[in-house]
């Protein structure tokens, strides 16, 4: 008898946007801490920054290139990456090194999973990568703040220096904030006022996600319990990937074959 491997759909997918230094990344882990399930993918908008021209590159170097604009991302690639994840496939995600503004050679492998969360300045600016999202979380945090750690984390972890920093946060990031990323804020379905040490927002977010879980879990034991008997009778050739995977229709208790893509769990022989 053959192996059979069970591919999960992503059931819940989740955008969390906000300032620059606003507690994303923090808010994010707090959440995936309290979640406590496996397969969790974290995602930053950071990797899709675009490449740089010679003269970009230059101007990057002076900390006179906007970084702090929709522009300045890869929407095409971000998107064709999110859109696999949710169906479930590998992807390579690109590494991008702030001191040389540039990408990685080598990029990393992301597997598919029941939760996916994406971060980013810019995560609700664009309308396919809206479309994506299940959930849209805003991380609203004082302005002074997210200066002062904004400065730690760029002297400290980006190599920079206080000038070049306070010059970028006047020149792009300030007027990127009230223009692109605030007015965002009107489309989350949750906001989570000062960051990371909000954890009653956070306990929210999580128990919804936790019901999100719960319900698909229930139909997938359901599914299971009409699929394998049926699947172990006919003994797929092991020799080969099937062209079509099985879909169950719970409510009429039968399994059809089928094409294409689908958010049911697929069984590959």
């Amino acid at each position: 008898m053959p192996t059979l491997y069970i591919v999960f759909m992503s059931i819940c997918f989740t955008g969390l946007c906000g300032g620059s230094a606003s507690g994303k990344t923090t808010v994010t882990r707090k959440i995936i801490e309290a979640l406590d399930v496996p397969w969790v993918v974290l995602l930053s908008m950071d990797s899709f920054y675009k490449v740089l021209s010679a003269e970009e590159q230059s101007l990057a170097a002076s900390n006179d290139y906007n970084f702090d604009h929709p522009d300045a991302f890869d929407f095409d690639l971000l998107t064709n990456i999110l859109r696999k994840l949710k169906q479930g496939k590998s992807v390579k995600i690109p590494v991008y090194d702030f001191a040389t503004h540039g990408r990685e050679k080598d990029w990393k492998t992301v597997y598919g999973a029941s939760v996916i969360i994406f971060e980013g300045i810019m995560a609700f600016t664009d309308k396919k990568l809206l479309q994506l999202l299940d959930m849209k979380i805003f991380v609203d945090t004082d302005s002074d703040i997210r200066l002062v750690r904004r400065l730690r984390r760029d002297i400290t972890e980006r190599g920079r220096d206080i000038e070049g920093v306070i010059k970028q946060y006047n020149k792009f990031v300030k007027p990127a904030f009230e223009q692109y990323i605030e007015p965002t804020m009107r489309l989350a379905d949750i906001v989570v006022p000062r960051g990371g040490g909000n954890m009653v927002a956070i306990d929210l977010i999580v128990q919804h996600v936790h019901s999100q879980l719960e319900k698909v879990r229930k139909v997938t034991l359901t599914d299971l319990q009409t699929w394998l008997p049926w699947l172990l009778r006919t003994r797929p050739n092991p020799s080969r990937r099937p062209s079509v995977f099985w879909r169950a229709h719970p409510r009429s208790g039968s399994c059809t074959p089928s094409s294409g893509t689908s958010r049911e769990t697929r069984f590959y022989p």
